[in-house]
């Protein structure tokens, strides 16, 4: 590959071909926007809504030209003098001084929400295409990456299209009245010009190799309407690469355009899910406050270490000698691994702590509860009070009166938790002594919210913390298991947090086999999940060692794309299906080695006559394949098409002659397939796969492939963060219904989510992180178990302090 200046001379070349790809694309653009608009308008619709369909579609009629026009020479300006457009929280120049500093107005906002809502529709469908085309272009620039306000990036044509869109006299209104045809239409049109982009990078030789997924898209290939044509002079031959004086690059020095920050839980989330939905009235303001906001999960850390602080300064005011502080850093440190030397029970508070457990274990047993309902939650907290008064009287000192008194507050908050089912309450019940002795021997328990104690306490309630308990149990797997856990820790005493860390460390080993194999709502759900995965990885895998058997094959293009695009997709079902060494398998893998062969150049007679013999069982494979990767008939139909006229041209010699060597290689290593794909742990399932999914949707697993907001990197933190087991109210197709975390796959680039009856929801992780920002996903619980209940033992402390020394 060449280097320096010709490295850039290729990079410039590369952003004209892109340039002109999507000027050439602008006219069906604008002929297919306004067919969808006029078809909408034969569609049955409220009046307002019809008047509305009608008014856009008279304004975009009388004013496309106007915007074509527009875009265009908005791409000729950036591509020639670079992007120089402003945006919203762009970082004051000059000496930074507050002279320099104004208020945005919602105008201004307003735009950069429109824009960044049509770049993330863009990104969604073509993210793959950018990624290899922005590694690429860099390579070839010796950066890192991309500048942020680069030609090639998405928000760039964004605002380019909506700056033209404007300028033609069209309103906000109109555009978000035509904002899902536009978004589609812009998608397709970008998709495709990444990828010629690439193609052309790739014949150029560079990078050729680079991640091997250019390939893997699926495109409409519907033609493009050209009733529709634009004024003189602008279409895609104003482009045309013969031009001069076109510089290295088109880019400016603006900052990547964000579309928000992290944003809180509640009334924040609903007031930008309605906004985003396409509400009016207030949004813009709203939605400006939620990006600015810190990322949930620093704000959650931080909204508990601040309860404990509060706490922890409360006590102090009254007993100055209290000092959890101590040693607090270390166990930070380590996440509970260790632990700083511990301080030792007084004597008889220690027998004290003994006598209770041991009268606890014997009033909550499994065989005393059996047949006696009068173990309700008064009298199991009654049971509690009376344990704290004896203790309270054998304390030695007042350090150890205020834990007894704080940790016998947090016990009464949990088990009056009416979400914890009676069932499980009596095993947290049963927690209160272990978790005092550990709190009065380790007072880092009230500092840090990483104390494996706290951490064991909050994902046992966030799993057994359904919304009906009244109805529905946890499962008996589910409690003999918090049983177990409960067993476990009260088994040994002496050895503080380290028990606590281990049985924490099981628990959480169980919820991934439970949720897969014992839980009758989830299992299912959890299989086909895996299949999703399994048949998503294993098309990624065949593509990319089809494309490595045909990188130096002279095969037709049309046989080419249906390889990678379609056949991939039926080798890894039939794969998932019977398994990679079945008869089914190898018969697809025999009917790719037999295509191509087909499609290579017939120079003879008997060549020809032999295409003849073959085609019959060939076309039945492949109708057989297609059928079962899902395809319906109309689509097998055009690919079939399309597939004949490669073999027509390989009966008229048109196509290339493949050398019988290299032909008699290829079909070997076809043979032996699925022995040379690459390891699945190196397949990278990222946000673009969720254009991959739309074939897994059926009666018993929903996908989610749209909705939500731009996630920004914190809101894709906090979805890889999310813990198998919790609860979340999940806002999707005219339903809120409460969900249960099941589910993680590989890297957690997919999690599902199932409700108490059933229902299975799978979501990809960018579009999580979407659903978590817009609101329309929201967690069970504010906050955690133990925090909640250290904010009730704060209450009552304040309001009466002298609790803690009497």
């Amino acid at each position: 590959m060449a280097t320096g200046a010709d490295s850039f001379q290729l990079a410039s070349q590369a952003r004209r071909r892109y340039t002109e790809e999507l000027v050439k694309g602008l006219v069906p653009l604008v002929q297919a926007t306004l067919d969808t608009l006029r078809g909408q308008l034969d569609k049955p619709a409220e009046h307002g809504l019809a008047m509305r369909r009608r008014d856009g579609l008279h304004e975009l009629t009388k004013n496309a030209q106007e915007w074509h026009r527009g875009i265009v020479g908005g791409l000729r300006k950036a591509l020639n003098h670079g992007v120089t457009t402003s945006r919203m929280g762009e970082a004051p120049r000059g000496d930074g001084s507050m002279a320099s500093l104004t208020l945005v107005d919602d105008d201004t906002i307003e735009l950069e929400i429109v824009t960044s809502r049509l770049a993330l529709a863009m990104m969604d469908r073509a993210s793959w295409e950018f990624s290899d085309m922005r590694t690429r272009i860099a390579h070839l620039e010796g950066r890192n990456e991309l500048e942020a306000n680069d030609l090639l990036r998405a928000h760039v044509l964004a605002r380019i299209v909506f700056d033209a869109w404007r300028g033609a006299g069209m309103s906000i209104p109109t555009w978000r009245e035509m904002q899902t045809v536009l978004h589609e239409e812009f998608a397709l049109l970008v998709e495709e010009a990444y990828h010629e982009t690439n193609r052309w990078l790739v014949e150029s030789r560079v990078l050729p190799e680079v991640d091997l997924r250019p390939s893997i898209r699926r495109t409409r290939n519907a033609p493009p309407s050209t009733s529709w044509q634009p004024l003189g002079g602008y279409s895609s031959a104003g482009f045309s690469s013969s031009q001069a004086g076109f510089p290295n690059s088109g880019r400016g020095n603006l900052e990547d355009m964000r579309a928000g920050a992290g944003i809180g839980h509640g009334h924040d989330h609903a007031a930008l899910a309605r906004h985003l939905s396409g509400g009016g009235g207030g949004g813009v303001a709203e939605e400006t406050r939620l990006m600015t906001r810190a990322s949930p999960l620093a704000r959650s850390r931080d909204q508990a270490e601040a309860v404990l602080g509060r706490l922890n300064r409360l006590v102090a005011r009254h007993l100055p000698s209290f000092n959890p502080q101590a040693g607090a850093g270390h166990a930070q440190t380590v996440h509970g691994a260790a632990a700083p030397a511990p301080h030792a029970l007084s004597p008889a508070l220690q027998h004290a702590i003994d006598h209770a457990e041991q009268g606890l274990r014997e009033r909550l047993s499994p065989s005393t509860r059996a047949g006696n309902l009068l173990i309700t939650t008064p009298v199991l907290l009654d049971e509690l009070h009376q344990r704290k008064q004896a203790l309270k009287k054998a304390a030695a000192t007042p350090e150890e009166r205020a834990t007894i008194e704080i940790v016998a507050l947090l016990f009464q908050s949990i088990l009056t938790e009416e979400r914890i089912p009676a069932s499980v309450r009596v095993w947290f019940a049963r927690l209160q002594m272990p978790v005092l002795r550990v709190a009065v021997t380790e007072p880092d328990f009230f500092a840090t919210v990483d104390h494996p104690a706290r951490r064991l306490i909050d994902r046992m309630g966030a799993c057994v913390m359904g919304f009906d308990s009244s109805t529905q149990g946890v499962g008996d797997a589910l409690e003999r298991e918090v049983k177990r856990v409960v067993q476990v820790v009260e088994a040994y005493p002496d050895t503080g947090r380290r028990v606590f860390q281990t049985v924490f460390t099981e628990f959480e080993k169980f919820l991934e086999h439970y949720f897969k194999n014992e839980n009758e709502a989830t299992k299912k759900g959890v299989s086909l999940a895996q299949q999703v995965e399994q048949r998503e990885t294993l098309a990624i895998q065949y593509t990319i060692e089809l494309r490595r058997m045909l990188n130096e094959v002279p095969v037709q293009e049309g046989v080419r794309q249906f390889l990678f695009h379609v056949w991939a997709d039926v080798l890894a079902t039939t794969a998932v299906r019977y398994g990679a060494q079945d008869n089914h398998t190898k018969r697809m893998t025999r009917a790719a080695a037999d295509l191509i062969w087909s499609a290579s150049a017939k120079v003879t007679r008997e060549e020809r006559g032999e295409v003849i013999r073959r085609l019959p069982p060939l076309l039945k494979a492949l109708r057989e394949g297609m059928l079962a990767a899902g395809m319906d008939p109309p689509r097998q139909d055009e690919h079939i098409q399309q597939l004949n006229n490669s073999l027509a041209a390989a009966f008229t010699a048109k196509a290339a002659v493949i050398p019988d060597d290299r032909l008699t290689e290829l079909m070997q290593r076809l043979e032996t397939l699925e022995e040379l794909l690459p390891d699945a742990a190196e397949v990278q399932i990222d946000e673009s796969m969720v254009l991959d999914l739309s074939g897994h949707e059926s009666g018993d697993l929903e996908v989610v492939l749209d909705g939500g907001s731009m996630p920004t990197p914190a809101m894709v933190a906090w979805a890889r963060e999310l813990q198998v087991g919790s609860w979340y109210m999940l806002d999707y197709r005219n339903r809120n219904d409460a969900m249960q975390l099941a589910w993680h796959g590989l890297r957690k680039q997919l999690s599902l989510f199932v409700s108490t009856k059933g229902r299975c929801v799978l979501f990809q992780q960018q579009r999580l992180a979407s659903f978590l920002q817009a609101g329309l996903m929201l967690p069970a619980q504010d906050e955690a178990l133990t925090v909640r209940a250290t904010r009730s033992a704060l209450a009552k402390l304040d309001g009466e302090p002298s609790r803690l020394l009497n």
